[in-house]
């Protein structure tokens, strides 16, 4: 048997990840912000379906807030995160490999790493891919990266129900600061199937609006 990419196979440790659970959310976010807001907008987690998180991305904060809102206390399902190569480095790749994260090349994603991710979602577990494919600290209109409408697209080959969820999140100040807010905002879950015959341009174009109009919404409540 061929040993499995140490950039990609990493269960997540049961062990580290409670006591990342307790100390990020219990403790470094309780502590952090001040007012920390979710509005659900009548939101519920689709019933046997695949689900592809898709949120705007402003911050290293984003991974933390998403995991306490729709994480393992909420979902009884982890976040398993998709990543860039270069956030998996060191002493931090080392923890978030333990925490369920895994890189991929963006210019040239690896069969080894779309196969994986392709099986997270067959699993049903919750998958985390930031559009944007980077953080956008100012919140500037960029042009998504195709990686996410290509991946739902080669996952329906291997299961039909797969939702995508928009997801606006906003701080009270840029970058967050101590004892500042923060606002996340769930869109209407959006069923691949629905835009088989959209092409990439398009869903991209529509996704888009949809996380934009979130995040409108997200920035209102922080007073921005």
């Amino acid at each position: 048997m061929k040993r499995k990419s140490i950039d990609i196979w990493h269960e997540i440790n049961p062990i580290l990840g409670f006591i990342a659970m307790f100390v990020t959310q219990d403790i470094v976010l309780r502590f952090f912000f001040r007012k920390k807001i979710i509005l659900n907008n009548g939101f519920s987690i689709p019933i046997n379906s695949s689900i592809i998180l898709a949120p705007t991305h402003r911050s290293r904060w984003d991974g933390l807030i998403l995991t306490m809102a729709i994480g393992r206390r909420v979902t009884k399902k982890d976040c398993r995160f998709m990543v860039t190569k270069s956030e998996m480095t060191g002493i931090q790749g080392w923890f978030l490999k333990r925490l369920g994260c895994f890189s991929i090349n963006q210019l040239s994603p690896s069969l080894s790493a779309l196969r994986y991710a392709i099986d997270l979602i067959e699993k049903k577990e919750q998958l985390v891919v930031f559009p944007e494919g980077k953080i956008n600290k100012y919140g500037k209109k960029l042009v998504l990266k195709e990686g996410l409408y290509r991946l739902a697209r080669l996952a329906t080959k291997k299961t039909k129900s797969i939702i995508i969820i928009p997801i606006g999140i906003a701080y009270s100040k840029v970058p967050p600061n101590f004892r500042g807010e923060f606002c996340l905002s769930f869109g209407e879950p959006i069923a691949m199937n629905d835009y088989s015959n959209f092409t990439i341009k398009e869903f991209n174009l529509f996704l888009s609006e949809n996380m934009f109009q979130q995040e409108e919404k997200a920035l209102k409540n922080v007073g921005r």
